[in-house]
């Protein structure tokens, strides 16, 4: 599949600096919800790129250096467990992507954005599945899904008893179980937790 098909199309319309936008930990229970916005070469092709979710961890962390490398900028925004709850995680993932673009350095031309609007007055298009059809989404992708995973692998230091470092805050049956045993901690998300608390009430 041709991963440069829209970007191809922008570049033959005089848009230079394409920027990629994409989140990753919006279904999670624990965390940030982390966003990452890339501008790559006109013209690059980087071999394997592809959605984050369809890749291996190791093969992530290698296209997570090829990027870094090539890449003319890298933006990475944050919305923590909190402003999830009293926002609501669309709003959440759409205040991370912001936070990634503005942490650019630079500003792109246009703006490819994983099936959401970002809140920015630069020209945009929403690319349904863009992380499996867009490069530049694709590779926005990569970086904000290893960043995330590494800050688990900090997370779980603080909070082993979740297992977060093995299932990255989804809500495996490991994590509800620890919910159950433990109850949430300070960095999971209340509003998500409705269920799998009802249950830990009913055990009491």
């Amino acid at each position: 599949m041709n991963l440069l098909e829209y970007e191809k199309g922008l570049w033959e319309q005089g848009y230079g600096r394409i920027a990629g936008i994409d989140e990753v930990g919006r279904g999670c229970l624990f965390g940030d919800v982390v966003a990452a916005a890339v501008i790559l070469p006109e013209g690059l092709v980087i071999e394997g790129i592809n959605d984050s979710k369809k890749l291996s961890e190791k093969r992530r962390d290698e296209l997570y250096e090829v990027i870094r490398a090539e890449a003319l900028a890298i933006g990475v925004g944050y919305a923590d467990a909190e402003t999830v709850d009293r926002i609501n995680i669309k709003q959440a993932a759409r205040l991370a992507m912001k936070r990634a673009l503005e942490e650019l350095g630079q500003e792109p031309d246009f703006l490819l954005v994983d099936a959401e609007k970002v809140d920015s007055p630069l020209p945009q298009m929403a690319v349904i599945h863009g992380d499996a059809l867009s490069q530049s989404i694709a590779a926005a992708s990569i970086i904000a899904k290893v960043t995330r995973d590494r800050m688990c692998l900090y997370w779980d230091q603080d909070y082993p008893e979740y297992g977060i470092a093995v299932h990255k805050g989804y809500a495996t049956k490991q994590h509800r179980e620890a919910l159950e045993a433990y109850g949430p901690s300070a960095l999971h998300r209340r509003s998500f937790l409705g269920k799998i608390l009802n249950v830990q009430q009913e055990l009491f």
